[in-house]
């Protein structure tokens, strides 16, 4: 039996095999089919922002390829397929009149996947807020959390009866922070006040949002897909041990707490809770009771304490996580445990977490094709294969994941990176649009068969 057969039959018969996407990153066709600016159209055209001024413009054609690419899809013969919905494909001034082209779109992509026998995975959610509200304040806005809920109604109404599972937001972590305090992604914000008010607005929009999916349908999985930073004190000392604590607040409590618990850590709200704007029954609001989380997990992090005086919470000065060299082409450090050490940490810190599926995970590895025609990327296929082996000792010692989607289908817009790095599993010439299945898409497309294979053999015996 090949290694291959072995790792699948580690996973239970019940467990799915995907591969990910997301709008803004595949689409393209961002001035047709009615749609209208998102944040990272703007952004994106700011001279400066994203390597070599790369734009989502085009990305990989998904919008008009995008039957080929759900044949792509099942010739890849994974269980599911996590994409996101475009907002301002929807409803493009982000309230207001609705979109047919945009719906109609959505609704043959839809169709395709369940006549492909790929189970519908998608998120409302994926950074592309429509430009116009951006103007009104975006998500530092409270209305925002209203217009996302009408716009949760409007997509459920249409395509909830073909949903599997329904994510709200993806990362939030990213869209706030990254984009309101760190400023690397839209919309290009550099002030902590404003990245603390779209935490709490963003935990909001995600409460209402349940709620009015589940009006129109109580009977789909609804979650939400966080980056939950894995993080290590930087040494055994006291000290660092706080400050790890303190980064798990700042960077993973303002989601878990009050989405799982209802309520902000403690710490976090005495350092800094005045400064989300927290109103009453809004706890109540995002505390909905969910049916399944993800967990996107790429690389580890490790903190020290910052003792200098000017610290403000967390108080934390990033160190290495591992003694290793080895980093993936966009500089990522490689810890495959630290996938398991997040997940063991929640399921031990919060009562009420659900199921929990990998909704991304995978490596940047710039490979390109070879003079024979193929992609030979064995580093990527040695990441996902080593973090699949974790993840089932995971799930061997009683951690409930229920499937894992690689990222990504297909290499693609990757934000601020532009399209310098590659994670797909199958290479895209951007010239072209010509798809070639990599190395590692083969070898997943072979897990996901094997395991099929096995769960059919039991169900038979």
């Amino acid at each position: 039996m090949s290694s291959v057969d072995d790792l699948a039959k580690r996973f239970p018969a019940d467990f799915r095999f995907g591969v990910a996407t997301a709008s803004y990153q595949i689409e393209g066709a961002v001035r047709e089919g009615g749609r209208k600016p998102s944040i990272w159209d703007a952004f994106s055209h700011m001279p400066g922002r994203v390597f070599d001024g790369h734009t989502g413009d085009v990305a990989c054609d998904h919008y008009h390829r995008w039957e080929s690419d759900l044949d792509l899809i099942k010739s890849l013969d994974v269980d599911a397929y996590r994409f996101s919905i475009a907002w301002p494909r929807v409803i493009p001034d982000g309230r207001g009149a609705t979109n047919d082209e945009g719906l109609d779109f959505y609704d043959r992509l839809v169709d395709g996947l369940v006549e492909r026998e790929i189970k519908v995975f998608p998120t409302l959610y994926h950074w592309d807020l429509p430009l116009a509200l951006q103007g009104y304040g975006g998500w530092t806005d409270r209305d925002t959390a209203e217009a996302f809920a009408d716009y949760a109604g409007v997509v459920v109404r249409r395509l909830g009866d073909r949903i599997d599972a329904l994510a709200t937001f993806n990362e939030p972590w990213c869209s706030t922070y990254l984009g309101h305090w760190i400023g690397k992604h839209a919309p290009g914000e550099q002030c902590l006040d404003a990245a603390l008010a779209t935490v709490h607005v963003t935990n909001l929009a995600h409460g209402l949002g349940v709620k009015a999916a589940r009006a129109e349908r109580a009977d789909i999985p609804m979650g939400i897909v966080l980056n939950a930073v894995s993080v290590y004190p930087g040494s055994d000392s006291a000290e660092d041990i706080a400050a790890a604590e303190r980064s798990f607040q700042f960077n993973n409590g303002v989601f878990f707490g009050p989405i799982f618990n209802g309520s902000y850590d403690d710490q976090f709200m005495d350092a800094l809770g005045d400064r989300l704007h927290v109103q009453d029954g809004d706890l109540a609001t995002i505390n909905q009771p969910l049916d399944w989380w993800g967990f996107n997990y790429y690389f580890p992090t490790a903190v020290k304490h910052d003792a200098s005086n000017n610290a403000v919470f967390p108080a934390t000065v990033s160190v290495p996580a591992t003694n290793s060299n080895v980093r993936t082409d966009i500089g990522w450090e490689i810890k495959a445990e630290g996938m398991t050490h997040l997940l063991h940490q929640v399921y031990d810190r919060y009562d009420n977490l659900p199921s929990c599926y990998i909704t991304e995970n995978g490596a940047c590895y710039n490979t390109g094709i070879n003079e024979d025609g193929d992609v030979d990327d064995q580093p990527r296929l040695d990441y996902i294969q080593e973090h699949l082996s974790v993840l089932a000792d995971a799930i061997d010692a009683g951690i409930p994941v229920k499937g894992y989607f690689a990222w990504s289908l297909m290499d693609n817009y990757e934000w601020a990176e532009g399209y310098k790095m590659r994670f797909g599993i199958v290479h895209v010439d951007y010239e072209t649009q010509i798809r070639t299945v990599k190395k590692s898409g083969a070898w997943y497309a072979t897990l996901s068969s094997a395991h099929r294979a096995d769960t059919l053999t039991q169900a038979a015996e």
